[in-house]
C-alpha cells in the first residue's frame, strides 16, 4: 500500500510538469486562450467530472458496505490516468495532448474519490488522522522524488520521455492498489474491532465488574503462516480463565500476543482500558501484563538467586518489598532455597517450573499469564502451585491458565476458552467442557495404539513384522505378565552421581527384563532425568555399573550405546529445529540404513536409491500412523510444544529400539492426546519387542502401561512393586501424590476411539 502511495507521489508534481512538457513540444507560452493556463483550466474542468462521476460510484458502494468496490475503483482509475499520461506523452498533435489533458483530470479526482473513503474505512477511529497523515507524508515524498528525477530527465533530455516514465509509474501503482480489494474486509473488521473493545472498555463499571481484557478479532501470522483468526477473549479482574485447546491451536501465541511478544496483524487487544494490541514486552509488563512462559521460563546461565534479583526489576526502588517477596518465594518453594546458589540450567524441569512462577509472584502482576502450569511437575507440587496461583487470586490478579489438563483446570477456572486451529470453538464453563466430545478430542494419537487390522501387520521402520495385533478400538489391552526368566536387557546396579556437595543419584538400582514396562515416578528433582543422563551416556556416574543387552557400557559414549539399541525421548522434546518433520524422522531411521557410504549416495547408485525409497516409505507410513500430515513439510522450530512430542514419539518408534527411555511422554500434550498414549506406548512395546523405561507424573497413563513401578526420593529408591502397590505406599502418598484427586489423575474420562489403519508396504 505504502510502496503504491510513493509511486502514485507523481501526480503532485503533474500540474507544474504539463506546463514544461507544452512549453517544450508545442512551444505553448502563457499567453493566449490556448496558452498554458487555458490547458490547465479545462484540465481542472475534467478533475470536477471526475469528482461527480466517482463521488456517485463511491456513494454506492459505500451505502452496499461494498468497501472492497472502493479500491478496485481506484485501481482501475490510476491504470487509466496512466493510460491518459502516456497518450499525452506519444500524441502527435496538441489538440489530441489536451483531449488527454482533460481525461487525466477526470481519472486523477476520481481516484481520490475512492481514496480518501477507503483510508477513513480501514482506520480505526483513534488513528484515522494519523491514517491520513502517513499517506500525505508518502505522497509528499513520493512527489519530491518525482518531481526531481521527472524534471531532471525532461531539462536533459525529453519531457516526452519523462511523462512516460510517470506513466508507466502510475500504472503499476494502480495495478498495486488493485490487489489490495481483497484484503479490505479483514482491514476493516479490524478497525471495527479495535473500535467495539475500546466501547467495551470504556463501559467498565465503578463496580469493577467489567473486563480487565479484552481482546476482539486478533490475528496472528508468522511469516506467511496464520495462526490465530479473529480470536475473542474477555478476562475480568480477579478471575481465572482456562485457556485450553488441541495441540497447535495457538494458545501460546494469544498468550505472547497479549504480552507484546509478537505483533498482531489483525484485531484489537485493551487492558485496562488501554490499547495493548502492539505494544512491545517493556510495556506491558510496566502496565501489570506478566507472562510464565511454557517450558522456557528461565535462562541456565543465571543462578536461582540471579533470576529472583532479575524477578524485581520493576521494584528496584523497594529494597524492603524484594526482600520480604523473596523470602516468600523461598518459603513457598524450600527446593529453590536449597539450591539458590545453582545455576538454573542445572534444576530439574519441575525446579525450573517453579523458579519461573516464584519470580511471577515478585513482579506483582495485574494480569498474569501462565503456560503449562503442570507441565513436568509432581502432583504434590501442582497442588502446591495451584494454592500459590489462589493465592495470587486473592489479590486481585486476573488469571490466564494455558493448560492441556482440563481436570487440572477444573480446579482453578470456573471459565474457559477452546481453540482449535487458531479459532475459539468453546467459551463456557470449564465443567461444560468435558461433555463436548465433538470439541474435547484427539487430534494425533487416536486410534494410533490400535492402528491394525484384523489381519494387518505392525510398521516398523518400513518393514512389517509377522505379530504384529492388538487388541482394535482402543480399549484397553490386558498386561501380559513378565516371565521370571526373560533376559534382563538393562541393568543399573547402585549408581550415585554427585554435583558438587549436592548427591543428585545415590546408589539407585532397577532392573529392566525383555518386553517389560517399567514406570518411575518422584518427585522433581528426585534424580529421575539424572539416572536418564546416566543411563544415556550423557555423564558418568562416580560409582556403580550400567549393563545394557549383556555389555558393561558404563563408560560408553551416548552415540555408542544408540548404535547398542538404546533409545531415548527427552521431557523437552529435543529436535532438529531447522529440519522439517518428515526430515527429523527420518533422522530416526538412522540406525537401520545397511549403506553410509558417501561415494555411493554422489554416485545414485541403484542400491542408494532403494534405501531411500524404504526410508520415504518408512517416514511416510510413521507421519500418517500420528496423524501428521499437515505439519510433514514445516519446520520443528514452527510447532507447538505438544506437536514437537508426537514427533519425538515418531522417532522413538523408527528408531526401533532394545531398550526406550520415555521421560514424560505426555508433557505437553493435551488432556484426550494423554487419553490415548496409553495405547500406543503399549503398541510401541509390541510391535518394536523394546522394553520400556518411563518417567510420568500422570498416574492413569503410568499405571496403565506399567508392569512394575518405582518411587525416588532424593535420588534413592523408596518404594518398588507393581503399581497398585507403589501408588499405596505411604511414603509415596506423603512425599510425592498429596490428596488431590484432580491434579492426581490428570487424564482419564469418557473418549471414543477410531479403528485408523496405517499404510503398510508389502
Amino acid at each position: 500500500f505504502w510502496f503504491a502511495s510513493f509511486v502514485l507521489g507523481g501526480f503532485i508534481p503533474l500540474a507544474s510538469l504539463s506546463a514544461f512538457f507544452y512549453e517544450d513540444v508545442y512551444n505553448v507560452d502563457t499567453t493566449g486562450v490556448w496558452g498554458r493556463g487555458g490547458i490547465a483550466a479545462l484540465s481542472a474542468a475534467g478533475q470536477m467530472v471526475g469528482l461527480v462521476i466517482a463521488s456517485r460510484l463511491s456513494s454506492r458502494a459505500i451505502a452496499r458496505l461494498d468497501f472492497p468496490r472502493l479500491a478496485t475503483y481506484a485501481g482501475q482509475t490510476l491504470a487509466l490516468s496512466g493510460v491518459f499520461i502516456f497518450g499525452i506523452a506519444v500524441s502527435p498533435w496538441i489538440g489530441l495532448s489536451i483531449a488527454f489533458s482533460f481525461l487525466t483530470g477526470v481519472a486523477v479526482l476520481g481516484f481520490y474519490a475512492y481514496y480518501l473513503p477507503l483510508v477513513a474505512a480501514v482506520s480505526p477511529p483513534r488513528l484515522r488522522s494519523q491514517g491520513f497523515a502517513y499517506a500525505g507524508l508518502y505522497f509528499g515524498l513520493g512527489g519530491l522524488v518525482s518531481a526531481v528525477a521527472l524534471s531532471a530527465i525532461g531539462e536533459n533530455g525529453s519531457y516526452r520521455t519523462s511523462f512516460v516514465l510517470l506513466a508507466v509509474s502510475i500504472v503499476i501503482g494502480g495495478l498495486i492498489y488493485r490487489t489490495a480489494a481483497p484484503l479490505v474486509t479483514r482491514d476493516i473488521n479490524a478497525a471495527f474491532a479495535s473500535l467495539q473493545a475500546e466501547m467495551e472498555a470504556n463501559t467498565i463499571s465503578d463496580d469493577g465488574s467489567g473486563a480487565l481484557l479484552i481482546c476482539r478479532g486478533v490475528e496472528v501470522a508468522y511469516d506467511q503462516v496464520q495462526i490465530l483468526f479473529g480470536v475473542n477473549m474477555e478476562v475480568r479482574p480477579g478471575e481465572i480463565v482456562a485457556l485450553l485447546g488441541t495441540n497447535g491451536a495457538g494458545k501460546s501465541t494469544l498468550l505472547k500476543a497479549i504480552s507484546g511478544v509478537v505483533d498482531p496483524i489483525g484485531g484489537s487487544i485493551i487492558f485496562e482500558g488501554r490499547d495493548i494490541t502492539h505494544a512491545d514486552g517493556v510495556q506491558t509488563t510496566t502496565l501489570g501484563v506478566i507472562q510464565v512462559p511454557g517450558g522456557k521460563a528461565v535462562f541456565p546461565t543465571l543462578s536461582v538467586a540471579e533470576h529472583l534479583r532479575v524477578a524485581g526489576w520493576l521494584y528496584r526502588d523497594d529494597p524492603d518489598y524484594l526482600k520480604t517477596a523473596n523470602e516468600e518465594v523461598l518459603d513457598i518453594f524450600p527446593r529453590l532455597r536449597e539450591r539458590i546458589d545453582q545455576l538454573a540450567g542445572n534444576l530439574s524441569g519441575g525446579e525450573q517450573q517453579m523458579l519461573a512462577l516464584g519470580m511471577a509472584f515478585i513482579a506483582k502482576p495485574k494480569l498474569l499469564m501462565i503456560d503449562e502450569l503442570s507441565l513436568g511437575l509432581a502432583p504434590t507440587i501442582v497442588e502446591q502451585l495451584l494454592g500459590i496461583v489462589r493465592r495470587i487470586q486473592d489479590q486481585g490478579t486476573a488469571i490466564i491458565l494455558v493448560e492441556q489438563s482440563i481436570n487440572v483446570a477444573l480446579t482453578v477456572a470456573e471459565r474457559a476458552y477452546f481453540l482449535e486451529k487458531g479459532e475459539v470453538r468453546f467459551e463456557g464453563a470449564t465443567s461444560e467442557l468435558l461433555e463436548r466430545d465433538d470439541i474435547v478430542r484427539s487430534v494425533f494419537l487416536e486410534g494410533a495404539g490400535s492402528a491394525h487390522g484384523t489381519n494387518g501387520k505392525a510398521v516398523t521402520n518400513g518393514k512389517a513384522t509377522a505379530n504384529g495385533k492388538v487388541k482394535a478400538n482402543g480399549a484397553r489391552a490386558k498386561k501380559v505378565a513378565v516371565p521370571a526368566d526373560a533376559a534382563v536387557v538393562l541393568d543399573v546396579v547402585d549408581i550415585t552421581k554427585r554435583f558438587g556437595g549436592i548427591r543428585a543419584v545415590d546408589e539407585a538400582a532397577l532392573t529392566l527384563r525383555e518386553g517389560e514396562v517399567l514406570g518411575l515416578i518422584g518427585p522433581n528433582g528426585a534424580g529421575k532425568t539424572t539416572i536418564f543422563d546416566l543411563i544415556s551416556g550423557f555423564i558418568i556416574p562416580d560409582q556403580g555399573r550400567i549393563e545394557l543387552a549383556g555389555e558393561d557400557v558404563t563408560d560408553w559414549s551416548a552415540d555408542r550405546r544408540a548404535w547398542l539399541g538404546l533409545g531415548r525421548s527427552f521431557q523437552d522434546a529435543r529436535l532438529l529445529p531447522s529440519l522439517t518433520v518428515a526430515e527429523n524422522i527420518a533422522i530416526g531411521l538412522d540406525r537401520h540404513l545397511d549403506l553410509r557410504d558417501h561415494m555411493a549416495s554422489l554416485l545414485h547408485l541403484p542400491m542408494i536409491v532403494r534405501q531411500e525409497e524404504d526410508v520415504a516409505w518408512s517416514v511416510d507410513d510413521l507421519i500418517e500412523l500420528m496423524s501428521l500430515g499437515a505439519y510433514r513439510d514445516k519446520f520443528v522450530r514452527e510447532l507447538s510444544t505438544g506437536t514437537r512430542r508426537v514427533v519425538d514419539l515418531a522417532m522413538c518408534i523408527g528408531h526401533d529400539p532394545k531398550v526406550l527411555l520415555l521421560d514424560e511422554p505426555s508433557s505437553g500434550i493435551a488432556q484426550r492426546e494423554t487419553e490415548a498414549l496409553g495405547p500406543l506406548l503399549k503398541r510401541i512395546q509390541h510391535d518394536t519387542g523394546c522394553a520400556l523405561l518411563v518417567i510420568e507424573h500422570d498416574m492413569p497413563l503410568i499405571t496403565e502401561v506399567s508392569d512394575r513401578m518405582i518411587a525416588l526420593e532424593l535420588g534413592h529408591p523408596i518404594a518398588e512393586g507393581t503399581p497398585q502397590q507403589v501408588l499405596q505406599n505411604p511414603a509415596v502418598i506423603s512425599s510425592y501424590l498429596g490428596g488431590d484427586m484432580a491434579v492426581i489423575n490428570r487424564s482419564g474420562g469418557p473418549k471414543k476411539r477410531s479403528s485408523k489403519k496405517p499404510r503398510v508396504r508389502q
